[in-house]
């Protein structure tokens, strides 16, 4: 197979990815998704299981107990026979029965008390299948430099095991319920100092920010006053969700920065977390890349 005929197969199955992640809620059956993919339904399934390691059943369904996950864990006003209904079950029953083969817990246990290491092993599972054969989208032309302005913000500081993340992201949440700082109104931040891929699991740091120019009171979440300093930067922005971040990540630092002349600040590299979960699908979420530059 030619790099060009094996590029146009890429493009082809990358445009089931699309139609999945746009159309969940819907019935995506095999003719379905065989006709977007304008491959044979008799060899699509066998095609896109050599491609992303997993059938396509099996890929929509753990997506859809992952979005489930998610409003069980991040959104507490959803009632569990809703999200049920919603990731393609007639029956709570059954929703129940294949979250717990997955998760190891009841949707109910999980709101309470979630597992992270269940969800994680799932949700790596998925990031491996949707980024084997494919390849970051994000281009040169995509990336602008900046002046960024300095922000102050409020910083709940995770420190560990980057599987651990959404303990923090939840209580993050709460706070910021319980202060008035909703994303609507306080924009969101992530601060990246380290690269979980090589960074042992207890150095890993990351500070999830709001802005703010109130006081930040004692708490006993630890959240903490900080500001993102202002400067120049090289913004890249992602659509889509954190599956194919680390493909635009990876993109700024290995191919654009070598070939701008630029160098990087001493601060590490930020994100503003324009619109994501559960204001959107995944797939609708938009992320703005920050390299700090001198």
């Amino acid at each position: 197979m030619t790099e060009a005929t094996e590029n146009a197969c890429f493009v082809r199955f990358q445009r089931v990815l699309e139609h999945i992640d746009a159309h969940l809620d819907e019935d995506l059956t095999l003719d379905r998704l065989s006709g977007v993919a304008a491959f044979s339904k008799y060899h699509f399934h066998r095609q896109f299981s050599e491609l992303f390691g997993i059938g396509v059943h099996e890929y929509v369904k753990l997506l859809r107990l992952r979005r489930a996950s998610q409003r069980l864990a991040l959104w507490d006003q959803a009632r569990v026979t809703d999200i049920a209904l919603a990731s393609g079950y007639e029956s709570l029953e059954a929703f129940c029965r294949a979250f717990k083969k997955v998760f190891g817990q009841t949707p109910s246990e999980f709101r309470e008390q979630p597992r992270w290491d269940p969800w994680h092993a799932m949700h790596e599972r998925l990031s491996e299948a949707r980024t084997l054969p494919l390849r970051a989208h994000d281009r040169a032309g995509d990336v602008k430099i900046a002046r960024f302005e300095e922000t102050r913000v409020a910083a709940l500081e995770h420190r560990g095991d980057p599987k651990r993340v959404l303990e923090s992201v939840r209580r993050f949440i709460g706070w910021r319920k319980e202060n008035r700082l909703p994303p609507r109104s306080s924009a969101t931040f992530n601060v990246l100092f380290d690269d979980p891929a090589e960074t042992p699991p207890e150095a890993f740091r990351l500070d999830l920010c709001a802005a703010t120019h109130r006081p930040v009171p004692e708490n006993p979440l630890g959240v903490v006053a900080k500001t993102i300093p202002g400067g120049r930067c090289a913004v890249l922005r992602h659509i889509g969700g954190d599956d194919t971040l680390f493909h635009a990540v990876r993109h700024l630092y290995a191919a654009w920065l070598p070939a701008s002349g630029e160098e990087p600040r001493d601060h590490p590299l930020f994100l503003q977390r324009v619109r994501f979960f559960p204001e959107v699908p995944d797939h609708e979420g938009v992320t703005d890349i920050f390299l700090p530059l001198q």
